[in-house]
């Protein structure tokens, strides 16, 4: 049988680390707006990190469907920058450690990728596994981005007030991971954050800034980001000024706006409720997108 280390190569001596919490952010899976992508970017910035291990692409990566990039200049094939899966150490901003899992969700092997991942959590002592996502979801971008988050342990639901739901769906290697390293005693929680469904491609860093909250509360490490909160202010007053210009779209985020806040405060017996929202009342991707880059070459004709 295949040692779980040989699927791992160190890059020199295993940091000396206390109480590591490890935060998973792998792409290819369920991260909407890109949002949990962007808030590992902003860790990534701020830790210095430290290169632990690089996993075997060649047998986790189907390189057919994450072929890697030929650089080409002047005619000449300069190099291949081939996909990865990485493990880096560093310090939150108060000088504790923390380890990243960045790179592609792997393609096969999930049992033999999640039991290697186990086997370094062992070697390095891991306190902690938060995994981060987003998904879409009918809520307004005037209102915070809200927290749901999903894990086997019972004692983290009962620390925690994200929200919470029961479904079954497809899962991705984040899931496998918090399983695997739960039954290795190592207390594991995926954070997942509300995107509105309405945002078009584009990033929502207001997202972001919801899961540097939520690992904050679940694992106290703390980062920066006054970065992220000034690129969604900005973001919010550009959306602000399109739904303004749509009095459909302003009826939309009004009826969004009351469902947010009805969950937030109890309601009288006798209260008026506001009218359902139908998917129908909800643009699509597509149509805000048309309607976000015109509205954008508008405000900027130089541009």
């Amino acid at each position: 049988m295949t040692s779980p280390s040989s699927d791992y190569e160190l890059h020199g001596e295993l940091p000396s680390l206390v109480d590591p919490v490890l935060i998973v952010s792998l792409k290819g899976w369920i991260d909407a707006a890109e949002a949990a992508d962007e808030a590992m970017s902003a860790i990534e910035g701020q830790i210095d990190p430290l290169p632990v291990a690089t996993f075997d692409t060649d047998v986790f990566i189907d390189y057919r469907a994450r072929r890697p990039t030929m650089e080409i200049r002047d005619g000449r094939n300069t190099n291949i920058d081939w996909p990865s899966i990485d493990l880096y150490s560093g310090r939150d901003t108060n000088g504790r450690d923390v380890l990243i899992l960045t790179g592609h969700e792997p393609d096969s092997a999930w049992n033999r990728f999640s039991a290697a991942v186990r086997d370094l959590c062992a070697r390095l002592n891991v306190k902690m596994m938060v995994g981060l996502g987003a998904y879409p979801f009918p809520t307004p971008h005037t209102r915070p981005s809200r927290l749901s988050c999903t894990t086997p342990s019972p004692e983290l639901l009962q620390r925690t007030a994200f929200l919470r739901t029961s479904v079954d769906v497809p899962a991705g290697m984040t899931a496998v991971l918090e399983h695997v390293l739960h039954h290795a005693g190592v207390p594991s929680i995926t954070l997942w954050s509300q995107v509105p469904q309405y945002i078009p491609a584009m990033s929502y860093p207001g997202a972001a800034v919801a899961l540097l909250d939520g690992i904050d509360h679940v694992s106290g490490l703390q980062f920066d980001r006054r970065a992220l909160e000034q690129e969604a202010i900005i973001q919010r007053d550009r959306l602000d000024r399109l739904v303004a210009r749509n009095d459909e779209h302003r009826e939309m985020v009004a009826k969004l706006e009351s469902a947010y806040d009805s969950t937030l405060q109890p309601t009288l017996p006798l209260e008026p409720q506001p009218a359902a929202l139908r998917e129908s009342d909800i643009p699509s991707p597509d149509e805000l997108a048309a309607e976000l880059e015109a509205f954008l070459r508008n405000a900027n004709p130089e541009t």
